[in-house]
């Protein structure tokens, strides 16, 4: 248990089955676009389900390619905000209170996510997207297993704000 009078951060080790979490969404994300990479060929759809293609897609920008022809600048742009992002995730999470389990799950998955994307970004010079969901004509943007981390963490953290964060105040006042 660290020391309530130190000063500096306060780092909890048993915050670091968040980190593994993060570490799982890496590997998990960087083994699917690597079978997706060496199995699918580029943009030809291979059809799972009625609403689902395995899709090869390469995006040079942020999420649903926003800013993907931009010149290339994108690049170092959404690669040095991931790093600085990912750094205070980092730093957030291993703060976090052991009581605590939705916050660090959202903030370790968000953290995976971003990550496995940066991992593209800096050894391809783009994001490799292969999932593809539809519904008849209305084709929702390729995405990855990172962005689903990124999703999920998302929704997670927004449970959390809006609804465990006012029961965790209610609880400190009475």
């Amino acid at each position: 248990m660290p020391n309530p009078n130190a000063k500096g951060a306060v780092f909890y080790a048993h915050n670091l089955i968040w980190l593994g979490l993060s570490v799982l969404a890496i590997v998990l994300d960087q083994w699917t676009k690597h079978i997706a990479s060496t199995h699918l060929n580029y943009a030809e759809p291979l059809h799972v389900l009625p609403f689902l293609n395995w899709t090869l897609l390469h995006n040079f920008g942020a999420a649903f390619s926003f800013l993907s022809d931009a010149g290339g600048w994108q690049k170092y742009l959404f690669t040095g905000l991931a790093g600085v992002v990912s750094l205070v995730f980092i730093f957030w999470l291993m703060k976090m209170p052991k009581t605590l389990r939705v916050l660090p799950m959202a903030i370790a998955l968000i953290l995976g996510g971003a990550l496995g994307n940066l991992i593209d970004r800096v050894t391809l010079g783009y994001v490799v997207d292969f999932i593809h969901v539809y519904y008849q004509n209305h084709n929702f943007p390729a995405f990855n297993l990172a962005d689903s981390a990124i999703t999920l963490g998302t929704i997670l953290l927004l449970i959390d704000t809006f609804f465990l964060e006012k029961k965790r105040k209610a609880a400190v006042k009475n």
